[in-house]
């Protein structure tokens, strides 16, 4: 049986991508699949299996994100090393020199780049800004140096049609965010909660992921809009609750899988109003909630950017907005919670284009034909 282990010192034990998707499938697929990341809290150091795969909890000193960089991506990859796998793939950047310490000693190596980090560099608050472009080339020199060096790299999306990593790694799989089927409320579920007047929005709440303007324009939209999920920091979390407009909110944190669903089932519309700074405006690809207001069958709301208006066109599941402009977002609100019969149809579009074409099932295949690749190239299959 050809041993898979998976590691990260930034993502949590339960992340979407990595571990509910990735691990099980590949342990649901005859892999011998181990999760070696961050523990969660004290008392969760550990070794448990779930869903087919052995999850190991490290401790990991993460008061800063230099010791998580520096001390708990050593400790990550350590114990990850133990395990003495066939292929492991890793989920941070700064796991690239252990991942190349990886390929030296002839495991098979795969990086799931979750985000061009390159241009990410560049959006990030906590480095000065005379200091992003010089960080962000240098980051982007070393990332191609290992990732010639690595077997294979995964990433959500190309952008504007293009892959990032072409001429850079040796191949590149493209893997999106896509919803699973399993998870998916039912029609009935999707509708019987819902009041007509809450939208809700989920997942990171940053000024660049558009929260500040979107809570203006609920508000003069006059709907609830509910927020789940972590605020950037507790100051941006202060200045949002000073603003007047904060009155339209009800702030639930961060929620699990199954609470999620229950928002989902509560909102009559789902929000995506990125702004557009970094990367987001030329992916092609959706941010993963918007794939899961869809499946929920709930009309989106947008940014109204490439990908995101030819999607919308093509299937019909929404609307897209100018994210900087509060009150052609508010107008947008209206215009979908007003009309009962178009929203409703929107959702049922969204559910078809999930059931059809964006949806795990048809990602993991890409996953399990490279694993199988690389388990070949490895004598192992």
């Amino acid at each position: 049986m050809t041993k898979v282990c998976h590691f990260s010192s930034a993502h949590a034990p339960n992340d979407t991508r990595i571990f509910h998707k990735q691990c099980a499938s590949l342990a649901k697929a005859g892999y011998d699949v181990t999760f070696v990341v961050k523990a969660k809290d004290a008392q969760s150091v550990g070794e448990s299996v779930e869903k087919g795969a052995k999850v190991v909890q490290v401790p990991v000193d993460s008061s800063s994100r230099l010791k998580r960089m520096l001390f708990g991506a050593k400790a990550v990859y350590q114990k990850a090393l133990e395990e003495d796998a066939d292929i492991y793939e890793f989920h941070d950047p700064e796991l690239l020199p252990y991942g190349l310490k990886l390929a030296k000693k002839g495991k098979k190596v795969i990086f799931d780049s979750h985000e061009d980090y390159p241009t990410q560099i560049m959006e990030k608050e906590w480095i000065p800004a005379f200091l992003r472009r010089i960080i962000s080339g240098v980051y982007k020199s070393y990332e191609t140096h290992v990732v010639r060096q690595l077997d294979a790299v995964l990433f959500p999306c190309t952008k504007n049609g293009v892959d990032i990593f072409a001429g850079r790694a040796k191949r590149t799989v493209i893997i999106s965010n896509a919803v699973m089927l399993e998870e998916m409320l039912s029609p009935e579920e999707c509708t019987a909660q819902k009041d007509g007047k809450t939208v809700c929005c989920t997942g990171s709440l940053t000024y660049q992921r558009g929260i500040t303007h979107l809570i203006r324009a609920a508000d003069l939209a006059g709907v609830k809009l509910i927020l789940a999920g972590k605020y950037s920091s507790d100051s941006y979390q202060r200045e949002l609750e000073a603003m007047p407009e904060y009155r339209c909110v009800e702030y639930l944190g961060y929620l699990g899988r199954q609470e999620l669903a229950q928002v989902y089932a509560r909102s009559s519309a789902g929000m995506s109003t990125i702004l557009n700074v970094g990367q987001y405006a030329s992916l092609d690809n959706f941010p993963t909630k918007v794939y899961e207001y869809m499946a929920a069958g709930l009309p989106v709301v947008v940014s109204d950017y490439p990908f995101m208006r030819r999607s919308v066109q093509e299937d019909g599941f929404g609307v897209t907005v100018d994210p900087a402009d509060v009150q052609a977002i508010a107008k947008a609100i209206q215009t979908v919670l007003g009309d009962a019969d178009a929203a409703k149809q929107m959702g049922e579009n969204g559910r078809r284009a999930v059931l059809n074409k964006y949806n795990w099932g048809i990602e993991q295949e890409k996953l399990f034909a490279l694993y199988a690749e690389l388990a070949k190239e490895k004598g192992l299959a």
